[in-house]
């Protein structure tokens, strides 16, 4: 799979930092697969709606960038269906399946803005739980590492 995690926010804990460097490494032999993080925006202790919506339009805007006309966009959300492992591993062969690109992306404290949920191909959940961004980047990257040993028929851990 040629996949783009496309995420918000750079991981600041240094378990963070090698969980998802040590997932990379191990998916390196499915194919390729790469993190690009945009910056998120700081906002004050009590921000306002109108604050909040214009942060996360402009973090939408900065991922946006990085999506090409013709890539497969999976968005990650709280409002989403919910695939155990073996099913997103059979998602991940038919969203591969077309050589296209598959972006899965990963909004920030606030979450995606609409403009991004538009542009996605596909949303799925993790859980009805929120979890910080830095947390979600690994816990993906460790189960596309799970879809995809089980896709190619591997042993991997239940």
């Amino acid at each position: 799979m040629n996949a783009v995690i496309l995420c918000v926010g750079k991981l600041k804990e240094k378990w963070q930092q090698e969980g998802c460097a040590e997932y990379l490494k191990r998916l390196s032999r499915y194919g390729k697969y790469e993190v690009i993080a945009v910056d998120d925006l700081r906002e004050p202790d009590k921000p306002s709606e109108a604050l909040i919506r214009q942060i996360m339009e402009k973090e939408g805007a900065a991922l946006l960038k990085h999506i090409r006309p013709n890539d497969r966009v999976v968005c990650l959300c709280i409002k989403a269906e919910a695939p155990d492992s073996v099913q997103l591993s059979r998602k991940m062969e038919e969203w591969s399946s077309d050589g296209r690109r598959v972006v899965f992306v990963i909004g920030g404290s606030n979450g995606l803005s609409d403009e991004v949920i538009r542009r996605a191909d596909n949303k799925i959940s993790f859980s009805n739980m929120t979890f910080p961004h830095g947390l979600m980047r690994v816990i993906l990257l460790e189960q596309l590492y799970r879809g995809e040993r089980i896709r190619t028929g591997e042993k991997y851990h239940k």
